[in-house]
């Protein structure tokens, strides 16, 4: 990591003190720092998560709200993530990883329909690996490497189709 990226431009100078130590933000710790506290502003870890993995105490963490180029920092690491979609991708995981317990609790509800039940056991299968039940190959993948002299390499891979299928009312699973 560097200081700089194409979309917001190069870090704001400056530094932030972290373990004791002066750090510059376009120093690679500077620029992990910033991302965590940019993950703080999305909700994405708590002042408490920050505060530990960094060591900050509580007067510590109160003087970085007068840090100006660390917010500057913060502010364009914040659009950065916005404008490449790194912060919807990490947000969708943490909510995506409460995912199975929620399926699991459908599952085991005697009371909900048998056919959302079914349908959790099936989102189910496919988050732990499992194949699709109606995949069915319809593209392969070759690799064809010419040696000279007559002599080739040659490796066929199917692809398994990712479009979802039609559920059996009509409905898209």
């Amino acid at each position: 990591m560097n200081g700089s990226n194409p979309i917001t431009g190069p870090m704001p100078a400056g530094s932030v003190t972290l373990r004791g130590v002066a750090m510059d933000l376009a120093s690679d710790v500077g620029v992990a720092f910033v991302a965590d506290c940019c993950r703080h502003t999305e909700a994405l870890l708590s002042d408490n998560d920050v505060k530990e993995k960094w060591n900050l105490s509580d007067k510590d963490w109160v003087a970085l709200t007068t840090n100006g180029p660390l917010l500057a920092a913060v502010r364009n690491e914040r659009f950065r993530r916005i404008q490449t979609g790194e912060a919807v991708r990490e947000a969708a995981q943490r909510h995506l990883a409460k995912a199975p317990s929620v399926l699991g609790s459908i599952l085991a509800n005697e009371e909900i329909s048998p056919r959302h039940r079914i349908e959790a056991a099936r989102e189910l299968r496919q988050t732990v690996g499992g194949e699709p039940e109606n995949a069915t190959p319809n593209e392969k993948f070759i690799i064809r490497i010419n040696l000279g002299a007559d002599y080739e390499l040659h490796r066929e891979f199917e692809i398994l189709s990712a479009n979802p299928t039609p559920a059996e009312d009509g409905e898209t699973s």
